[in-house]
C-alpha cells in the first residue's frame, strides 16, 4: 500500500450530522432514511461532542415499542467520548484503529472540524482494491 496515501479519498463527505437536542425518534428515523448506521453529534458551534449509532438507539426503540412513546434526545444516549481520526491519517493506521475498537465508523477531522466519516466497510474495500493491484 502506498504509505503516502491518506484516508481522505475513502471517507464519506456526505454524512448525517446530529445535534445533542435532536429527539431520539428523529435520529433513528434519519438512520433508516439515509441507510447510515452512525453519525457524529455536533454542538451549535459545530464542535464534535459525541457519536450516535443505531445500536445506541435500540434500547429507546424497544422502550418505545413497549410503552408506545419515544423519550429523550441524542444527548441522553450518545457516546460522549467520541474518537476522531485526522484527515491525513494513512489507511493502515486507520485499519489498526478499527482493529483495536469495535467502532464501525469514525468522524474524520481537519483543523478541529468534522469533514468526513470513515466507515470500516469503505476502508476495507479500499485496502482490498489496493492489495489486488500488487
Amino acid at each position: 500500500m502506498n504509505t503516502g496515501s491518506t484516508i481522505e479519498p475513502v471517507m464519506r463527505t456526505d454524512f448525517l450530522r446530529l445535534s445533542p437536542a435532536t429527539p431520539i425518534r428523529e435520529a433513528a428515523a434519519a438512520f433508516v432514511r439515509t441507510g447510515l448506521a452512525a453519525a457524529p453529534v455536533l454542538n451549535d458551534a459545530g464542535v464534535l461532542v459525541g457519536m450516535l449509532t443505531e445500536k445506541d438507539c435500540l434500547r429507546p426503540m424497544l422502550n418505545a415499542s413497549y410503552y408506545q412513546q419515544w423519550e429523550g434526545s441524542v444527548a441522553d444516549i450518545m457516546s460522549s467520548d467520541a474518537r476522531a481520526l485526522p484527515v491525513d491519517l494513512d489507511p493502515v493506521s486507520a485499519a489498526e484503529e478499527f482493529l483495536t475498537r469495535s467502532h464501525r465508523a469514525y468522524p474524520v477531522m481537519r483543523d478541529g472540524v468534522v469533514v468526513g466519516l470513515l466507515h470500516r466497510s469503505d476502508l476495507f474495500a479500499a485496502i482490498l482494491m489496493l492489495s489486488e493491484r500488487h
